[in-house]
This record gives C-alpha cells, sequence and structure tokens, in this order.
C-alpha cells in the first residue's frame, strides 16, 4: 500500500506591535528581576561605585568645604562612569558567558522569543541600574558633599550615564562570546579596572602622566566621564562634544562587529 505524502506549509507566526512590545517588556522584567535576586551582582555594581565616592571624594576629601564640594562634583562623573561600566560588562559580559556555559542560549534560540528580545532586557537592565548608581551618587553628595546642581544638571548627568551603557554593553557582549563562564569574572576584571584607571576615573584625567593622558582618549570610559564632567560644568579643554560622540559610535560599532563575528563562531560550533 503506497504512502500518501501530504505537504506540510510551514508558517512563521506574525507578532502585532503591541504583543512584541510585551514581549520585550516582558523579558527586560524577568532580567531586571534575575539580577535583582543575585546579591553579589547588586552588591559589587551598586555598592561598590558608591563605597568608592564615599571614600574617595566624601572621607578623605579635600578639607576646604569649597574644594570638598567641587571634589564631591566632580566625582559624580568619574565615579559614576565607572559604575555604569561595571553594570554593562557584568550584566553583558559575565551574565553572557555563564549562560551560555549553562546552554541558556540554545533555549532561547528554540523558542519562538526573538533573540534581540534577549540581548535588548540585558541593556535595558543595564539602564535601569545605570540611574540607581547615578541617583544614588547624587543623594550622597547633595547630603554629604555640599553638591549643588540644577534639575537640568541632574537630568543630563543620569541620562547620559544611562546612555553609556550602549557602547560598555557592545564591550561586554564582545567579552561575553570570547570568554568562558569560569574565566569571564576574571577577565572582565583585568579589563574594567586597569581601564578605569587609565581613563581618569580614579585620579582626575589632568593629574595622570602624559603617556596614560594619551592612552585615556583611546578608551570609551574617557569619553563618557568627559561628557558627564560637561553636563555638570567641570569638563576641562579634552576635546568637543562632537569628537567624544563620533570615538563612542566607533567603539561601540567595533565592538558589536566582533561580538557578531563570536557569535556566529559560536553558533557555527554548537551547530555545525
Amino acid at each position: 500500500m503506497a504512502a500518501t505524502a501530504i505537504p506540510a506549509n510551514l508558517t512563521v507566526p506574525r507578532r502585532s506591535f503591541a504583543s512584541l512590545a510585551l514581549l520585550f517588556a516582558k523579558e527586560a522584567k524577568y532580567e531586571m528581576v534575575k539580577n535583582i535576586r543575585i546579591p553579589i551582582y547588586a552588591a559589587s555594581t551598586i555598592f561598590f561605585p558608591m563605597m568608592f565616592y564615599v571614600l574617595f571624594a566624601i572621607v578623605l576629601g579635600p578639607g576646604n568645604p569649597v574644594m570638598r564640594a567641587q571634589s564631591a562634583t566632580y566625582s559624580l562623573a568619574t565615579l559614576g562612569t565607572f559604575g555604569v561600566m561595571g553594570v554593562a560588562l557584568f550584566g553583558f559580559g559575565v551574565s553572557l558567558a555563564m549562560e551560555r556555559g549553562q546552554g541558556w542560549l540554545q533555549v532561547k534560540r528554540a523558542s519562538p522569543m526573538p533573540l534581540a528580545a534577549y540581548f535588548t532586557a540585558k541593556l535595558v537592565s543595564a539602564m535601569a541600574f545605570s540611574a540607581v548608581i547615578a541617583l544614588a551618587l547624587m543623594a550622597i553628595g547633595f547630603a554629604f558633599g555640599n553638591v549643588r546642581l540644577s534639575l537640568l544638571q541632574c537630568a543630563e548627568l543620569v541620562g547620559i550615564l544611562m546612555a553609556a551603557a550602549i557602547p560598555f554593553g557592545a564591550m561586554g557582549l564582545a567579552l561575553g562570546y570570547l570568554a568562558k563562564p569560569n574565566s569571564a569574572p576574571a577577565l572582565v576584571n583585568l579589563i574594567y579596572l586597569p581601564m578605569s584607571f587609565c581613563s581618569g576615573l580614579w585620579i582626575p584625567i589632568f593629574l595622570l602622566p602624559h603617556v596614560l593622558r594619551q592612552v585615556a582618549r583611546l578608551l570609551p570610559p574617557f569619553h563618557i566621564s568627559q561628557l558627564a564632567l560637561r553636563a555638570i560644568g567641570l569638563a576641562r579643554d579634552t576635546g568637543s562634544v562632537g569628537g567624544h560622540l563620533q570615538a563612542l559610535v566607533g567603539f561601540t560599532l567595533l565592538f558589536l562587529g566582533i561580538a557578531v563575528v563570536l557569535y556566529r563562531r559560536d553558533e557555527g560550533q554548537l551547530y555545525g
């Protein structure tokens, strides 16, 4: 008895914009809930920059009240950049490397959810944590550092630090595909801490040796911190806003390109 072949029509379900937006929103919500429930992530990304700010800008700050206020205000931009970089590198780099090792990305690939929602959720979470860091540092500065900024300056500073999650997230994305799960934290710290110092986030850039000041211009944190300093009126003559933005766009595209190459290599190893 001959078997009859019945052709099957494979259809890809089309989602409306509302359902797609709801899907992205839910993925972002669960990503933030996941990060909040990991105490080491919240502690290292939020309290670490707060601790640095209290120690160096408040406790060990200049004795002169005017200089202390200026130092505390300056540190809002630099240590805020430091905190945002940690959020993005750990939220993308370490998290992605570990989820790759656990096979979570294979589950996401097999599900009907767009993979873009997975990465967008990480970006939204990083931006939300960045806003928390910026607001926490400003609260400490206003309460104990005699910081005085206008509402517009505060809004600009928070906006710049939130937007900084984009280039730092692209860097973390590349590191997440480059590193193995066990080596990811060490690799991120190996890049995160020296880059922070060389970019003038711990010591004002004008106090660094000439060689490091030139190296800083090749690093994304330097450009973010300079934009943040401009927002609060403390930037020195270190380049134009357009120059900083062009450098950051270039860095973002570079790291995204590296991430795409590593992503395709990773997919080739998994699926042939």
